[in-house]
């Protein structure tokens, strides 16, 4: 069998850096996309040759890369992880509000977070119909329910990600396409904010969870193993959401 190929969003931390090193300890060819080149100290196999520079917060960056993607993939893309996110604190590293928050940091958030997925998805779907492909769209606690941290900017991109995944696979499916979400909690990554310890104080499993257990569930979903899992969210934040 030929090689499996995997294009994933935010590749440089957290998640997303645990989902390459995931995907590439199983034989998958990893396609990273992110605004700045390739960092040298990322350890997985053809890194460099397999990055495209692209800024997600500027559609037109986008809809241009969709060609450089489509050249590298070579008619076939098995999966397709829409991971990369940002969540914008004000001046004083407070949540930002639903009413005061101006428009280009709304318009900012929702480029990089919701639309970004669009033209990526549109851009690239003949190659994932080719290949009975699997999209994941990494969507988040915040999307459910208002977060003393997470913004409403950022809360709200991430509630449409959601839905656009149900839209999407209803879209897809009769392309063979699979579209599922995943909602992480609480993980140990860089973009935790101080006090996020008493949140994990109250959560069933009293911890936080690891980037590499959400890069599993990434892989189980873009595997064989979930061939008829498609239009769901998963949760994977320690029973936070119950």
């Amino acid at each position: 069998m030929s090689q499996k190929t995997l294009l994933l969003t935010g590749a440089s931390r957290g998640i997303g850096h645990a989902t390459v090193k995931r995907f590439s300890s199983e034989g998958w060819r990893v396609l990273t996309c992110s605004r700045k080149p390739f960092d040298e100290r990322c350890p997985w196999p053809g890194g460099e040759e397999n990055h495209i520079q692209v800024d997600l917060s500027d559609p037109n960056s986008t809809i241009n890369a969709i060609p450089i993607i489509k050249e590298k993939v070579n008619g076939r893309l098995d999966a397709l992880v829409n991971n990369a996110g940002i969540s914008p604190k004000g001046a004083n590293n407070e949540r930002l509000n639903s009413v005061e928050t101006d428009l280009k940091t709304w318009g900012h958030v929702f480029h990089v977070n919701f639309f970004s997925s669009v033209v990526l998805v549109n851009g690239l779907k003949d190659e994932l119909k080719e290949a009975k492909g699997s999209i994941v769209n990494v969507t988040s606690i915040a999307g459910s329910r208002v977060h003393p941290f997470a913004g409403a900017p950022y809360a709200t991109s991430k509630a449409a990600l959601a839905a656009l995944t149900r839209e999407m696979a209803y879209d897809l499916g009769p392309l063979g396409i699979r579209v599922n979400a995943i909602a992480p909690g609480e993980v140990e990554t860089s973009i935790l904010s101080p006090g996020t310890d008493k949140i994990v104080d109250a959560l069933p499993l009293q911890r936080l969870g690891q980037p590499s257990e959400v890069a599993s569930v990434i892989f189980f979903l873009c595997s064989g193993q979930s061939s008829y899992i498609s239009g769901t969210e998963i949760q994977v934040n320690g029973a936070q959401h119950v």
